[in-house]
């Protein structure tokens, strides 16, 4: 038994929900006063390093969201057994994680290796994922601000093939696809705050993916959004202290370990 259920269709939630859920945490950090104490840069060095307004980065990811709403429709109208979800059998609870924890390191493992040869490839990195890097200091707004094509491949398609090859059902895709978004949002919120989750079970996490939008990062900490492990396993792995500046806020530096 879910919320929605007899209301809209798990089809219907698994196309919507991950975009609701991204203007309402995205949002949500918007809307926090400055938190200076907390920031991984400045907001002087946000002002001088990104060379795209908000209003384009706004439309940008709406495009890539439209984009993926389209993608995810005709991923559900392909796949779904049935029109009537109240007879759709659900997995397990258990069978949901695993199926869950499958995906996780399904997406991981199509983003890294795209995502590293957007970086490999002069000519893709150019045209195309540069766009992302022009968020030189990130924010949970610009989490998804992409090349359109770069959204299609490393987002849209790659969360498609951890749904394909996961096996979960539409309902269990709603909260994957959800938790991933909040997930990649966090991840660029540029903000290391106190009792953070996902700073504290995850070591792919805020301060690890600022690394990469960094100049001196940029051909490392490729791994996206859940963990390391491709990092580690294949030489690109950064690893960062964080460093108390002296305006209060914090700095991600490389490791001397």
């Amino acid at each position: 038994m879910v919320f929605w259920e007899g209301y809209v269709s798990d089809e219907v939630m698994g196309t919507f929900a991950p975009i609701v859920v991204y203007w309402f945490y995205a949002g949500f950090f918007q809307l926090l006063p400055p938190l200076d104490n907390y920031r991984l840069h400045t907001r002087k060095e946000q002002d001088a390093k990104n060379s795209v307004p908000l209003s384009s980065v706004i439309k940008g990811v709406l495009l890539q969201q439209l984009v993926q709403a389209v993608v995810a429709h005709l991923l559900f109208l392909v796949t779904s057994e049935t029109d009537l979800v109240a007879n759709e059998i659900q997995p397990s609870i258990l069978v949901q994680i695993f199926q869950i924890i499958i995906a996780m390191f399904v997406m991981d493992t199509w983003q890294y290796f795209v995502h590293r040869y957007m970086h490999i490839n002069k000519f893709l990195y150019r045209h195309i994922h540069s766009q992302h890097h022009k968020l030189v200091v990130p924010y949970a707004i610009g989490a998804l601000y992409n090349h359109p094509l770069e959204g299609l491949l490393l987002d849209t398609v790659g969360g498609a093939i951890s749904f394909l090859v996961s096996g979960m059902t539409a309902r269990t895709a709603v909260i994957f696809f959800c938790f991933a978004v909040v997930k990649t949002v966090d991840d660029h919120c540029g903000l290391w705050l106190p009792g953070n989750l996902f700073h504290i079970f995850f070591q792919n996490n805020t301060a690890y993916h600022d690394i990469h939008h960094q100049l001196h990062g940029l051909k490392y900490n490729f791994s996206q959004p859940f963990f390391p492990i491709w990092d580690k396993l294949l030489g690109t792995h950064m690893p960062y202290d964080l460093i108390k500046r002296v305006d209060g806020g914090f700095e991600a530096r490389l490791s001397k370990d």
